[in-house]
């Protein structure tokens, strides 16, 4: 089933949460990070930091603490093991800090396809403000959906017809 193309614009739930330094450590060493200014308030101070940094990826995991952060494939009709992860990308404009309160507002901003109609590929756009309305980031995920083959067949006969 292709994607709908009505869903362009159509705004997601936002997320907020809570930065926590403890939750910065375990991420810094899920991710190899060894750089002391993400684990260490010492050297986060001495790098100029008000408290720990966020490391750069952490901003995508604030839309994963919704209690059904998929909630909104099932909403245009996507089957979750036909979706694909198929590429992030992140804008920073300033830098998080523990305790910060930040917040993860979605939306979708194209849905497209590919090789006849076989894929499907969402957009999302997602900026990160900070609690007093300061932009942390705008983030950038591409969703693939494959679609069933049932599906490419009735795309491939309306193309051929055209």
């Amino acid at each position: 089933m292709a994607v709908d193309s009505s869903a362009i614009g159509m705004e997601l739930p936002p997320t907020t949460l809570r930065v926590d330094a403890g939750r910065l450590r375990f991420f810094a060493k899920a991710i190899g990070e060894t750089d002391p200014v993400f684990t260490d308030l010492d050297a986060a101070h001495a790098a100029g930091y008000a408290n720990l940094p966020v490391p750069p990826t952490f901003l995508f995991g604030i839309e994963l603490e919704q209690p059904d952060p998929f909630e909104w494939l099932a909403t245009l009709g996507i089957d979750l093991r036909r979706a694909l992860h198929g590429e992030q990308s992140f804008t920073y404009h300033t830098t998080a800090v523990a305790g910060d309160v930040l917040t993860a507002t979605p939306r979708i901003g194209e849905v497209y396809s590919k090789k006849g109609g076989a894929l499907d590929f969402i957009e999302k756009t997602s900026t990160i403000t900070r609690g007093d309305g300061e932009l942390i980031a705008e983030l950038k995920t591409v969703l693939v959906v494959r679609n069933p083959i049932e599906s490419r067949s009735a795309t491939e006969s309306t193309e051929a017809g055209k």
